[in-house]
C-alpha cells in the first residue's frame, strides 16, 4: 500500500527582495531630500564665499565660482538656497510641476547681468578682472566681448539690456495678456473720470482669460451622487389643489441673453481693422459745370417772366446731384388803383416750371424743394453728368463718424449729402429704421453697409443679430458669423416664432430692469459692470422683406411689430425693415407711426412716396443708392447718396468673424433659440392658462379641440396649453381612449408610503 501524502501545506517561497528594491523611496522622500541637499550647498558655499569658513576643497570651490561668474557667483548660493525651499515647502503636496519656463528665464537674466557688468569695465582690464574673480568672470568677460567686438559696445549693451528687460515677465511668470491687461488698467487709472456714455462702446472692457460661454445662461446642475451613496427613494407625485399655480419653469420661456462678465473683457482688441474695406477713391466734383446750368436755370426763369437770384455759396456740389439755391425777386404788378407796386415772385411759379427747366437743363428728372427748410430760397436740385459712388471707408474714415462712434457703438453710415458732407445716424436713438424702394434702387446694398458698420463696432459680446431675408439672396452671406443669434430665416413660417420669442426676450428684460431698479439697458449694464455682473448685449433685427411677411400673417406680424417698436427701445432692442412694396397694407399705419426714421429710395409713383414719407419727391429719385431720409428728431428730409459695399468687402467681414468663431469664441449658434415657439395665434401665456382653467372647472373632461373653440387660439397652442394644464394638477395624463382628458376636482394630496 502506498504511502499517504502529507495534507500539510507547504509555505510559499517569498520572492527575494534586491538591494535597489529595498533602498527605493518615494518621490516625495526623494525631493526632500534633494532640497536639503541644496540647502546645504549653498549654505556652504555662501560662507566659503564671504571667507568664513576655509578649507581645500572650499577654497576650489569658490575660487572656481568666482573666475567663472565674478561677482554673479554670490548670487549662485541664494539660488541654492531657494530651490532648497521650494522643494522642501512642495513636498508636502503629493505632486507639482516645476516651472522650467521661469528657471531658464532666471538663467537668461543672470547671464546677461554679468555681460553687462563686465561691459561696463574699460575694455583692456576686462580680462584681467575675470582672471582675478571680479567683474562678470570668464563668462561674462567672454559673452560681452565677443558682441562688443561685432556690433560695438553701445549696441552690445542696448540689445542685452533689451534681452534683460523682456526675461523679467517670464521670471513673473507673467503673459502677454496679462501684461495688457495691467497697462490698460494704469492707463485707465491715470484718464480722469469721464461720464457714463449713451451707450457702451466695446473698448471700455478690459481683457481678462477667456471662457467660452453659451447665449443663454444655464442653471446650476445637481451633482451626481457618488457610487457609495444610497440613492434616495422618489416620493409619489403629489397633486396640487385645482387650480394652484406650482413653482413650475414652463416650456418656451428661456432666460434673457446675458454676456458673462469674464467674457465680456476678453474681446477689447479683436474687432476688425478699417483694412478690410477697400481704399476710398472718390471722385472729385467740379464745380465749372455747375455754374454753367446755375446760369441757364436763371435765363430760363427769367424768359418766362421769373426774376431769379443765384446764390453763389448756395450752390452745392454733391456725389449725385447739385442744388441751386434761388432767392426769388420782385415783379412790378399793377394795382386796382392804377399804380405799380412791387411783389414778390410766388414760389408755386417756379414749381410749375419743373419740365420746362429740365428741358432746358436736358437732364431729369428735377426735384423743386420749395422752400429749402431753415432757409428763405429754393432748391432745384439737378442730377449730375455721372454718380460717383460713395464707399463706406471713406464715410468711416470721417471726423463725423468717429465723433458719433465715440458717444455710440450703434452708430451707421447713411451716405452723403447733396454738398459731400459725410451724414452719419445713431441706430440706438432712432430706435427703429423703416426702408422703402423700387426694385434695384438700393435697399439691400443700404441693409449690408448698416450690418457692417454693427460688425466692426461691437463684439459678439456686445451686439446680437437676427437675419430675416425670404428672398434668400442677401442676408444669407452672413450664416455662420458669432454675432447672430440663429440661422438667417429664410422661411416665412419661422418669422412668426422668430418675433414671438424676441418680444418674450423683451418681457425678460423688463422683469430683470425691475429687479434692478433701473430704467432702461444703458443703467442695467452700467451697474452690472460696477457690480461685476453679467452685461446684455444690444439686439437688431433686420428684417429685408416686409411684404412677403404681412401676406404670410398680417394680423400676427402687424401686432408683433408693433409691440416691439412701442416698448422695445429701453430694452436695447431695435428694428430695420425694408420693402419693396410700400402700399398702405403693407406699411400699415400702425407699422409706420413707430418708426419715426425713414429711408425711402427710388419708388415707382408719388402715391407709395406719401406711404412711407408722407410727402411726394422719392418719385423723382434717381436710383443706385439715392434715398431720402427723414430723421426722427426733423421733419426736413434730407437727399444722400447711400454708402456702397461690394460683396468682396463683405466676405473678408465675414471671413474675419468667422475665422475668429472657429479659434476662440466656438459660440456659433446653429440651433435658434425660438425654434420650439408655434406660428400659431396666441395671446399672452398667463391670461390664456386662467381662461382655460375657468373652462375646465364646469367640465368632466377636456379637449384640445375644445380649447381651440374656446379660446379662438391654433392647434399647437392648444396642445401646449393642455400640457401647461396637466403640469398644474388640471387634467389627468393622456389616454389612449381619444375622449379627452378627464378634469381633476380638488383630490387630496397623496402621501408617501414609508419604506419598511
Amino acid at each position: 500500500m502506498p504511502p499517504r501524502k502529507s495534507r500539510t501545506p507547504t509555505k510559499e517561497s517569498s520572492p527575494q527582495l534586491s538591494l535597489w528594491s529595498r533602498l527605493q523611496v518615494s518621490s516625495n522622500h526623494l525631493r526632500e531630500i534633494a532640497g536639503v541637499v541644496l540647502f546645504l550647498i549653498g549654505g556652504l558655499t555662501l560662507l566659503t564665499l564671504l571667507r568664513v569658513t576655509s578649507g581645500t576643497i572650499g577654497d576650489l570651490w569658490a575660487n572656481t565660482l568666482r573666475i567663472l561668474f565674478g561677482w554673479g557667483a554670490f548670487a549662485l548660493p541664494f539660488f541654492a538656497i531657494g530651490a532648497g525651499a521650494y522643494l522642501l515647502r512642495r513636498g508636502e503636496t503629493t505632486e507639482s510641476n516645476i516651472a522650467w519656463g521661469r528657471i531658464f528665464a532666471a538663467e537668461i537674466f543672470f547671464t546677461v547681468f554679468i555681460a553687462i557688468v563686465h561691459l561696463l569695465t574699460p575694455a583692456t582690464t576686462g580680462g584681467a578682472l575675470a582672471q582675478s574673480g571680479e567683474g562678470g568672470g570668464f563668462i561674462g568677460y567672454a559673452l560681452s566681448y565677443g558682441l562688443a567686438s561685432l556690433m560695438g559696445s553701445v549696441a552690445t549693451f542696448i540689445v542685452l539690456l533689451v534681452i534683460g528687460l523682456l526675461a523679467i515677465p517670464g521670471i513673473l511668470g507673467l503673459s502677454a495678456v496679462q501684461l495688457r491687461q495691467w497697462s490698460e488698467s494704469l492707463a485707465a487709472r491715470a484718464e480722469p473720470a469721464k461720464p457714463a456714455p449713451e451707450k457702451i462702446p466695446s473698448e471700455s472692457f478690459p481683457a481678462p482669460t477667456p471662457k467660452p460661454v453659451a447665449p443663454f445662461v444655464q442653471p446650476a446642475r445637481r451633482p451626481m451622487p457618488t457610487p457609495t451613496e444610497e440613492p434616495e427613494e422618489a416620493a409619489p407625485l403629489v397633486r396640487p389643489a385645482f387650480g394652484t399655480k406650482p413653482p413650475l419653469k414652463m416650456a418656451g420661456m428661456p432666460q434673457p441673453i446675458l454676456t458673462p462678465r469674464a467674457r465680456t473683457r476678453r474681446r477689447v482688441a479683436q474687432l476688425p481693422p478699417i483694412d478690410i474695406l477697400d481704399a476710398a477713391n472718390e471722385a472729385k466734383y467740379s464745380s465749372d459745370e455747375a455754374r454753367r446750368q446755375g446760369e441757364i436755370i436763371v435765363e430760363t426763369l427769367e424768359h418766362f417772366g421769373i426774376p431769379v437770384e443765384l446764390l453763389e455759396e448756395e450752390i452745392r456740389v454733391g456725389p449725385t446731384i447739385t442744388q441751386f439755391g434761388l432767392r426769388p425777386g420782385f415783379v412790378e404788378v399793377r394795382g386796382s388803383d392804377g399804380k405799380t407796386q412791387q411783389r414778390k415772385v410766388s414760389v408755386n411759379r417756379i414749381v410749375a416750371l419743373q419740365h420746362d427747366l429740365e428741358l432746358a437743363l436736358a437732364r431729369a428728372p428735377i426735384r423743386i424743394e420749395a422752400p429749402v427748410p431753415g432757409r428763405p430760397i429754393v432748391g432745384i436740385e439737378v442730377p449730375n453728368q455721372a454718380i460717383s459712388v460713395v464707399s463706406l471707408r471713406g464715410v468711416m474714415d470721417s471726423e463725423t463718424f468717429r465723433n458719433k462712434r465715440r458717444k455710440s457703438t450703434l452708430a451707421i453710415a447713411l451716405g452723403r449729402d447733396v454738398s459731400g458732407a459725410p451724414q452719419v445716424a445713431d441706430l440706438g436713438a432712432m430706435p427703429h429704421l423703416l426702408i422703402a424702394g423700387a426694385t434695384g434702387s438700393g435697399k439691400s446694398v443700404c441693409i449690408n453697409a448698416i450690418v457692417a458698420c454693427l460688425l466692426f463696432n461691437n463684439s459678439p459680446d456686445d451686439l446680437r443679430l437676427i437675419m430675416v431675408d425670404p428672398k434668400r439672396v442677401e442676408l444669407v452671406n452672413f450664416n455662420g458669423i458669432p454675432h447672430l443669434l440663429g440661422p438667417v430665416v429664410v422661411n416665412t413660417d419661422e418669422v412668426v416664432p422668430c418675433l414671438r420669442w424676441l418680444t418674450r426676450e423683451m418681457d425678460h428684460r423688463f422683469n430683470l430692469f425691475a429687479q434692478e431698479k433701473v430704467r432702461n439697458i444703458d443703467a442695467f449694464n452700467d451697474k452690472m459692470r460696477k457690480n461685476d455682473g453679467d452685461t446684455m448685449p444690444y439686439i437688431v433685427a433686420l428684417i429685408d422683406e416686409l411684404a412677403d411677411l404681412m401676406l404670410a400673417a398680417p394680423e400676427e406680424t402687424e401686432k408683433l411689430l408693433t409691440r416691439l417698436a412701442q416698448m422695445a427701445r429701453a430694452t436695447g432692442i431695435h428694428l430695420v425693415i425694408a420693402t419693396q412694396r410700400p402700399s398702405v397694407d403693407v406699411v400699415t399705419g400702425l407699422i409706420k407711426a413707430n418708426f419715426p426714421s425713414r429711408i425711402s429710395f427710388a419708388v415707382t409713383s408719388s402715391v407709395d412716396s406719401r406711404v412711407v414719407l408722407d410727402t411726394p419727391g422719392a418719385e423723382k429719385l434717381l436710383g443706385k443708392g439715392d434715398m431720402l431720409y427723414m430723421a426722427n428728431d426733423s421733419s426736413k428730409l434730407f437727399r444722400l447718396q447711400g454708402c456702397f459695399v461690394s460683396d468682396d468687402e463683405l466676405s473678408r467681414l465675414v471671413h474675419f468673424w468667422r475665422d475668429k468663431a472657429i479659434t476662440d469664441m466656438r459660440d456659433i449658434h446653429t440651433e435658434p433659440p425660438w425654434k420650439d415657439i408655434g406660428n400659431g395665434k396666441e395671446s399672452g401665456d398667463d391670461t390664456l392658462i386662467e381662461e382655460a382653467i375657468k373652462i375646465a372647472a364646469d367640465l368632466d373632461h377636456l379637449s384640445i379641440s375644445f380649447l381651440q373653440r374656446k379660446l379662438g387660439i391654433g392647434y399647437p397652442r392648444a396642445a401646449r396649453l393642455m400640457d401647461q394644464l396637466e403640469e398644474r394638477g388640471v387634467v389627468s395624463p393622456e389616454d389612449d381612449g381619444g375622449k379627452g382628458r378627464r378634469v381633476l376636482k380638488e383630490e387630496p394630496a397623496v402621501t408617501p408610503k414609508k419604506k419598511k
